[in-house]
């Protein structure tokens, strides 16, 4: 990943920050399950994790070839009026770097329930005294909300900055831009 391109949202009286965020990752997710490989990553250089909030400034990460490869897609049609789009620049040298990913919160025991009762042939009342309603747990870190294209539900995608790190590390990256082990580039 050594070229990057950031993408700001421009102030909007009719349609608040975060929601232009939501539209903005649900069309990049549809144009990254579109290409043929998974190598864009991406992170939000104004994310605050103690408010939490992304912030207004999306950052796309990978190779010259691979973003040029992204922007020949019209996968911004409808929303270029919001935003700001930067050049295609290579990564600053000293760049620190960090894991960006997708945190999953256990937040529903009903569900949590109905799969201990499948897996473990637990009953009902067993799954309930195992996980008690207390048990949802919820995340304080920034999020998209997304609509799922197969079930039509609407969810939020927890998003976590993980520490700085002085190099780079290698790994898979999801068709939301995110990793378990892959880094970005931070500066």
């Amino acid at each position: 990943m050594d070229h990057y391109l950031d993408i700001h949202i421009r102030p909007d009286p009719e349609f608040p920050s975060p929601q232009l965020m939501n539209a903005l990752f649900a069309k990049l997710h549809r144009a990254l399950v579109a290409l043929p490989e998974e190598n864009i990553g991406i992170s939000f250089p104004a994310v605050d994790e103690k408010r939490p909030c992304l912030g207004n400034h999306l950052r796309l990460h990978g190779t010259s070839a691979a973003l040029d490869s992204l922007m020949a897609q019209p996968w911004l049609s409808g929303m270029r009026d919001h935003l700001h789009l930067g050049e295609l620049l290579p990564v600053p040298a000293g760049a620190q770097h960090r894991q960006v990913r997708r945190v999953q919160a256990k937040s529903n025991p009903e569900r949590l329930r109905r799969r201990q009762m499948r897996r473990h042939g637990f009953s009902e009342e067993e799954a309930r005294q195992r996980i008690p309603d207390s048990a949802a747990r919820r995340l304080d870190l920034p999020y998209v909300q997304l609509r799922s294209q197969s079930s039509g539900q609407h969810f939020r995608l927890f998003i976590h900055h993980g520490p700085l790190q002085s190099q780079p590390v290698a790994g898979h990256i999801n068709r939301y831009g995110l990793s378990d082990g892959c880094t970005v580039p931070w500066f």
